[in-house]
């Protein structure tokens, strides 16, 4: 009799994959057992069509699981006469962890069902749904390994735990009313009453139509939360925040709803269903009925749909008797801001001690529940480039539109990231802002939940807490550590504080082309632009207009945007008309005070304030010099007088993308000195753009032609490139490519010319990619001896 030892390597634990095998076992006969391991799900199979049974073990195989590898070895007989799950057992090796996932459908038809013993519970769970990675604080993934160890499950729960036929057959999360996790609302501001007989559920809601602001405990985290259609409430948020400017995200309690405030396009409506649930930026519609303090001068809106019971609950308890599938009539809100529920720059808030530590300012009620949370994970947040409602949909076909990430956190994170072969285990630590760090394991790295910015203490021991974790879970023992070369990058000098291994820096700029490089497998030399803020230059200024030559082995620099100073340092971030001074000067000289007059500088900040920064401007100490391509985009939002404040990181170059058209392709001189290193000196648009400013041309035209001419500058540069180093791939990354305006048309002429053109997919182009890119590079000097 045949009998098969079968080690099924991927994600394949929390996912229902026990179950499915056990069952499918069953159906064909097969005898034997399996059991969750460190590494997978090891699995002994004899008798019975063991043929199908392994044909069907991968192409059957659960939705949220995923297989990466299925090892056979052939063993003798042992004479089972069943097939049987067998509890965890301790192997080497490493599996992967699954993301937390929204609720499903199933779950919701019982959670609305008034004849379900689960009606109502804001708990509801199986194996196809809800949390994963947020209660894992350990592998094998078994009850005792979450935070749900502390609840005993009920004789009902238990029989359907251990039931092969049931939905919840070893679902690890299963509770019910009775046995498992439950709310509770505590008020935090005066004047707050709690009616009689009033659960916590419906006291929320009372108190969300009346205007307050709540802290509810959600998947991974804390979310701060009012009504989005009032004006009052979302202001008090932003003020007791002190947000300014950012947006908020916020959620819709269905697809219908979102339709109703925003312009949603085929893939845009299928990623807002899936269960990941992202925040999804989506073009508004003129006239979108939210508050205006939702998203100020911005075109696009972060929506997301409901991804737990909970959410559910505070839309529809207890309007719906009976839950029917897709639009389930009318809800209590048509939006709810759902921001992240921290004190700014800190990480999310995860435990009912700290949020009455942290947010009692804020919040007027505290939505509370006791299941732990282990990992914080905030929302993804993500964009459709090339839909029927984006900016520049030439570049891609719908069906091929990428959707790249601005955050990538709960739902993604901590999915592997295929590295296509074997290779040295590396931790690269990543950048400051939007901090995310990477292990490389075998052939895949993963890459961390964001993290933040690094500039707080609570921000640190967030990165340590969440590297401790994944390095046990994935069983990581880095025998090298990358960094950024930024002398005051935290990230940076915790690298070099570890003792025992050894350290390499990796360019910042160089580690955004990379990032892209690791997610498509390339190896070969391609020409990298690498647009962002500011990333530490080789040569001691700050970079951030970059043309690379670039493979695997190194970098040379071949091109980037004339510098710049930046008076006052980072000052001038924080204040971008100080920016578009210094490109003043540079464009017109001695007739300097004749061309500042159209930018109402004058009037705003007095000569004498202008004067003093243009006297800072000259010396190093005070002004670095800067090639970044953000800045200019912060210079020329300044200058049009769209933004001359940055409230928060790319507030000006945000508000400057939303005004831009579509059609219109008309731009402005630029000056591109081809030489060894090229240099593009943009000083010959700012004088266009005084010129129009002086002859009252609308603003949307001349942002439109600013957004015009940068992109021709990076076409004409890179296919000079192209032809002279015989290079055909390029990769375009870094922040400033989050701008869907850009990347579109940049794209869309750089595939014209018949280039390849590679952009970020699986990571944020931003600051959070960089750890990939760190990770790729040293991994392969690894890997080559170099």
């Amino acid at each position: 009799m045949e009998c098969l030892n079968i080690s099924v390597k991927g994600k394949v634990q929390g996912v229902g994959f026990r179950p499915f095998v056990y069952n499918l076992a069953r159906s064909l006969g097969v005898r034997g057992f399996i059991t969750n391991t460190a590494e997978g799900v090891y699995i002994t199979a004899e008798g019975g069509d063991i043929s199908s049974f392994l044909e069907r073990l991968r192409k059957d195989s659960p939705p949220l699981s995923s297989i990466l590898s299925i090892d056979i070895t052939p063993a003798g007989s042992e004479g089972y006469t069943d097939f049987s799950i067998r509890g965890s057992r301790e192997l080497g090796g490493f599996t992967l962890v699954s993301p937390d996932v929204s609720v499903c459908e199933d779950c919701l038809r019982e959670l609305f069902d008034p004849t379900d013993r689960r009606y109502l519970y804001p708990f509801i769970n199986c194996t196809n749904c809800g949390p994963r990675y947020s209660i894992t604080k350990a592998v094998p993934y078994d009850r005792a390994r979450t935070t749900m160890d502390i609840f005993r499950m009920c004789r009902d729960c238990q029989d359907e735990y251990d039931d092969p036929m049931n939905r919840r057959f070893h679902a690890q999360p299963n509770a019910c009313g009775r046995c498992g996790p439950g709310v509770e609302l505590r008020v935090a501001a005066e004047g707050i009453r709690i009616h009689e007989k009033e659960g916590p559920v419906q006291a929320a809601i009372r108190l969300l139509e009346e205007g307050r602001i709540l802290a509810i405990k959600g998947l991974g985290g804390f979310h701060l939360a009012c009504d989005a259609s009032n004006d009052k409430a979302v202001s008090d948020l932003r003020g007791r925040k002190r947000r300014n400017n950012k947006p908020f995200a916020v959620m819709a309690p269905d697809i219908s709803a979102v339709k109703k405030f925003c312009h949603v396009a085929e893939k845009e409506e299928a990623l807002l269903l899936s269960g990941k649930r992202p925040v999804l930026l989506l073009r508004k519609k003129e006239d979108d009925r939210l508050a205006a303090a939702v998203s100020p001068n911005n075109s696009h809106t972060g929506f997301m749909l409901p991804y737990t019971p909970l959410h559910y609950l505070l839309f529809y308890y207890p309007l719906s008797s009976v839950y029917e599938g897709g639009d389930r009539g009318i809800s209590h809100f048509n939006a709810l801001v759902m921001t992240s529920g921290n004190i700014s720059e800190e990480p999310i808030v995860i435990s009912n001690e700290e949020a009455l530590a942290k947010l009692t300012d804020i919040a007027d009620a505290f939505l509370f529940h006791d299941r732990g949370i282990f990992m914080r994970v905030d929302d993804s947040v993500m964009k459709v480039l090339g839909s029927a409602t984006a900016e520049s949909a030439d570049a891609w076909a719908e069906e091929e539109a990428p959707a790249f990430f601005i955050r990538r956190a709960r739902g993604y994170a901590p999915d592997p990231i295929s590295l296509h072969e074997e290779g040295p285990e590396v931790l690269a630590c990543g950048a400051d802002l939007k901090n995310t760090f990477t292990l490389t394991k075998g052939r895949y790295a993963i890459t961390s939940q964001h993290i933040g910015d690094m500039e707080n203490f609570e921000t640190l021991c967030f990165f340590e807490e969440t590297l401790k974790n994944l390095k046990v879970v994935y069983r990581s023992v880095p025998e090298a550590i990358a960094y950024d070369p930024h002398p005051a990058y935290m990230s940076s000098h915790w690298a070099l504080r570890q003792e025992g291994i050894e350290k390499y820096p990796v360019q910042h700029h160089y580690a955004h082309i990379a990032s892209v490089m690791a997610e498509r497998g390339i190896k070969e030399k391609v020409i990298g632009v690498a647009f962002d803020g500011t990333g530490y230059g080789d040569d001691g200024n700050l970079w951030g207009g970059e043309f690379l030559i670039a493979d695997v082995t190194g970098f040379k620099r071949a091109g980037h945007i004339k510098y710049i100073p930046l008076p006052g340092g980072e000052m001038a971030v924080r204040e971008p008309w100080r920016i578009a001074l210094a490109y003043l000067v540079g464009a017109a000289g001695a007739d300097l005070w004749d061309y500042i007059r159209p930018t109402a500088f004058v009037e705003k900040y007095g000569r004498e304030r202008i004067e003093a920064i243009l006297k800072i401007s000259g010396m190093r100490d005070f002004s670095p010099l800067s090639s970044g391509a953000g800045r200019l985009f912060d210079a020329a939002s300044a200058l049009i007088g769209v933004c001359d404040r940055n409230t928060f990181e790319g507030e000006a170059a945000m508000a400057l993308e939303a005004l831009a058209l579509d059609d219109l392709d008309d731009d402005y001189p630029v000056d591109i000195r081809f030489k060894e290193v090229t240099d593009i000196d943009f000083c010959p648009m700012i004088l266009g753009i005084l010129r129009d400013l002086k002859n009252q041309m609308d603003r949307r035209v001349i942002a439109t032609k600013f957004h015009n001419t940068v992109s021709t500058a990076v076409l004409r540069t890179v296919v000079k490139l192209s032809a002279t180093h015989n290079v055909r791939k390029v990769v375009l990354s870094g922040g400033v490519f989050q701008n869907a305006y850009l990347l579109g048309r940049v794209a869309h002429f750089l595939r014209y010319e018949g280039l390849e053109v590679y952009v970020n997919e699986i990571v944020p182009s931003n600051d959070a990619g960089v750890s990939l890119g760190q990770a790729y590079i040293i991994r392969e000097k690894l890997k080559e001896g170099l």
